[in-house]
């Protein structure tokens, strides 16, 4: 008599392919050594469910939410992604013959593949950002990583003596993480702290500078001319560099784009879209920043020490983390274009 019951995957390949060969039920059982059972069985789960193994599900309680009932677990979070546990397990009950509780719930997700999650917090792009975030992306489609080196990244950032961190939280899943439904959009803030300005390029960490009081066009002009010239000419002779800076309203001033003007032949002005820190490396050094700052054995208590520790920590990192980062501009680039001008992942 041939074996019988529980057959891997592979096993089961042999048995689907004996029958597809042309052999029978007999003819496969005495080829494989299976019972003519487990070859018909195994053959007609194959046909039904493209399904070659028949290792049985492990005993134990009946899942008390089937598939119907998972897909009205799904349609439960799509419709609110920030609805707790307990708010789930009652909207689902309502109308179900069979109540489950909470433990259920979080197991049945867990399954489905969600998991709670702090939302990704993004600026809110309005449709005419999006066209001009989808322009330059166009506009620098073909642009290698060997242009990006040329050029200089700028950028302001506050950091806060105490944090005070977002309790909101929602479901998702690994791969949901930029779906519309799963952020929470922030707006420029802003707060107590310590307030630095900072560039770099490709080729080097530049200055970071503290600035004292909030960045009016009279002191920008003053960092440009004391701080971002220099670092160009000294970085790009040839005058083949371009300076990158967001669309600040002191950036914008009179004085600070007839500066530039004057010297238009050292160095460009990169055309900048609104709203598109995602597409700025030096953001992530920011997050750089922040992470040492956190990390540290003992944290500032004053704005004199958390300023001599944002310094410290910038003049340290790594030639490889800001080198990684002006590399990933071409697929920066691309994922602009993938959204159609929309928030990316970066």
């Amino acid at each position: 008599m041939g074996k019988k019951g529980v057959l891997s995957n592979f096993e089961g390949g042999m048995v689907v392919g004996a029958r597809r060969a042309g052999l029978s039920i007999s003819q496969s059982a005495q080829l494989l050594g299976f019972s003519r059972t487990t070859i018909s069985r195994i053959y007609k789960e194959w046909c039904e469910k493209g399904k070659t193994s028949s290792m049985r599900q492990s005993c134990g309680q009946k899942c008390l939410v089937d598939a119907r009932g998972q897909r009205r677990m799904g349609r439960l979070i799509q419709a609110d992604r920030r609805a707790t546990l307990t708010e789930i397990t009652t909207r689902y009950n309502r109308g179900m013959q069979q109540s489950i509780c909470e433990a259920t719930t979080r197991t049945t997700l867990r399954r489905m593949g969600y998991n709670s999650r702090r939302p990704h917090r993004v600026p809110l792009i309005s449709t005419t950002n999006r066209k001009k975030r989808l322009q330059f992306a166009r506009a620098h489609q073909n642009w290698t990583v060997e242009d990006w080196k040329n050029v200089a990244w700028s950028d302001e950032s506050r950091f806060l003596l105490r944090h005070s961190n977002g309790r909101v939280r929602i479901w998702r899943k690994q791969n949901e993480n930029m779906d519309p439904s799963c952020l929470v959009t922030t707006v420029q803030a802003g707060g107590g702290g310590v307030m630095v300005w900072g560039m770099f390029s490709w080729h080097t960490l530049g200055p970071l500078v503290p600035i004292g009081h909030r960045l009016n066009a009279t002191g920008y002009l003053s960092i440009v001319s004391d701080h971002v010239h220099p670092f160009m000419t000294t970085m790009y002779p040839s005058s083949d560099g371009y300076f990158q800076q967001d669309n600040a309203p002191c950036h914008k001033a009179r004085i600070i784009s007839n500066w530039f003007l004057e010297h238009d032949n050292e160095f460009t002005v990169l055309k900048w879209p609104p709203q598109s820190p995602d597409l700025n490396p030096i953001e992530h050094l920011w997050d750089v920043v922040e992470r040492e700052l956190c990390a540290l054995d003992m944290h500032p208590t004053n704005l004199h020490q958390l300023q001599d520790a944002i310094l410290s920590i910038w003049a340290n990192i790594s030639k490889e983390c800001f080198q990684h980062l002006v590399e990933s501009m071409p697929r920066r680039i691309k994922a602009v274009l993938k959204v159609k001008g929309g928030q990316t992942p970066y």
